[in-house]
């Protein structure tokens, strides 16, 4: 598991840089003398690349070693957040960020393939768990402190810290990260297929679903809590400490209930639900949010865990790239849902409106699921009808096992 640990830094330093921009903007634009929304173009440049960048490698260099694509996918990201640091002008600073995020967009599938590989079928869950993990506490952890940094020094200080974690897990992984077995070479068209396979379109639907509705939310949580129960913008920060101390119990508890628990499809309806729940509670309760932000922070980032368990539980030809395209998923999550309420605020709506709008949106990924379940079950069955685990059949990857009804 220690080199499991060392692939989770780098997952660390993805949801440290991924997140901490964003409440950089303001510096960020008084110290290159551009404005807020241009500055703002940067986090847009880091999903986009994030987004197409992880499919994309993952299909055309599937044949390449793993350990190898890591390593260079991080120290791309890491001389990405070099650059970001040294950037002169806003031009370079896009650049420079679309860097990173192509790095981090390639990293994240395949230290996710890597972990469930390394750890075998019996720990996988508590393996996509803690890479999950170290994404959340890099938010939870990495961002206020990222912040904090930002407002003793400047942002180019946060910029050097992201750089560093990053230099220290690409120094781990190059010596301690052994060699991952290599996926078979995915062939264009199976690429493509993909993304209309009926079992991996629904998974990486729910995905982006559950990622607009949490992630975008959670952009705006600020103004949502001051016109829901009157919170200055000064004393958020609990609020904040909340939702990610139930992220991190999220990620990390999910693995375990996935290993022993294993019925996959019931799993993700109930988070699913339970999402809907807590943002249903948020405009009732008010100043008083607290258990709905920990229930909203738990579910929303312990989703992804039985959703990558699935996805690698497909055919060897697709699972990495099925894999690839539910990270995009989840970044082109983010953005949809943080543009699509800001929009929404701009054009009038009350900030006491969006977790009702948010909740909607995860009430529609709840009823893909159900039917997804529904179509599954109608199908032709991949397991026992004692709902035990199938052995490996032919055409089925080693690196997963099927999922549970």
């Amino acid at each position: 598991m220690r080199r499991i640990w060392l692939l989770m830094l780098g997952a660390f330093t993805l949801g440290l840089d991924a997140y901490v921009m964003a409440g950089l903007l303001p510096v960020v634009a008084d110290d290159l003398g551009t404005t807020v929304s241009l500055a703002g173009q940067m986090v847009t440049v880091f999903t986009l690349a994030y987004a197409v960048s992880a499919p994309l490698v993952a299909g055309l260099l599937a044949g390449v070693r793993p350990r190898v694509l890591i390593i260079a996918a991080l120290a791309v990201f890491t001389l990405g957040n070099a650059a970001t640091a040294l950037a002169p002008g806003l031009a370079v600073l896009l650049l420079a960020r679309a860097v990173a995020g192509a790095g981090a967009g390639v990293y994240s599938a395949l230290s996710t393939a890597a972990a469930a590989a390394l750890a075998g079928p019996e720990r996988r869950g508590r393996a996509l768990a803690l890479i999950m993990g170290g994404m959340s506490s890099g938010t939870v952890l990495g961002v206020p402190l990222g912040v904090l940094l930002a407002d003793h020094t400047s942002w180019r200080s946060t910029m050097w810290l992201v750089t560093g974690l990053g230099a220290a897990a690409l120094v781990g992984l190059a010596g301690g990260l052994p060699e991952v077995p290599s996926a078979p070479p995915v062939p264009v068209r199976a690429r493509l297929g993909a993304l209309a396979d009926r079992a991996v379109l629904p998974v990486v639907g729910v995905s982006f679903l559950g990622a607009v509705s949490s992630l975008g939310l959670y952009t705006y949580l600020a103004p949502v809590l001051a016109a829901a129960g009157g919170v200055g913008e000064g004393d958020v920060a609990p609020y904040l400490w909340a939702w990610g101390i139930g992220g991190v119990l999220g990620s990390v508890l999910a693995g375990p209930l996935v290993d022993r628990w294993g019925r996959l499809y019931a799993l993700v309806a109930g988070l699913m639900a339970a999402l809907v729940v807590a943002e249903l509670a948020l405009p009732v309760l008010g100043a008083a949010a607290f258990p709905a932000l920990v229930l909203w922070g738990a579910v929303g980032w312990a989703l992804q865990v039985p959703q990558q368990h699935r996805l690698l539980a497909l055919s060897a030809e697709r699972g990495t790239v099925a894999l690839a395209l539910n990270n995009s998923a989840l970044y082109l999550g983010s953005a949809v849902g943080s543009g699509a309420a800001g929009l929404a605020l701009s054009a009038g709506l009350g900030a006491d409106a969006l977790p009702w709008v948010a909740a909607g949106v995860a009430a529609l990924g709840l009823a893909l699921h159900g039917v997804a379940a529904r179509a599954r079950r109608t199908g032709p069955h991949r397991h026992g009808s004692d709902g035990s685990r199938c052995q490996d059949a032919p055409g089925v990857s080693t690196l997963g096992t099927y999922e549970h009804s």
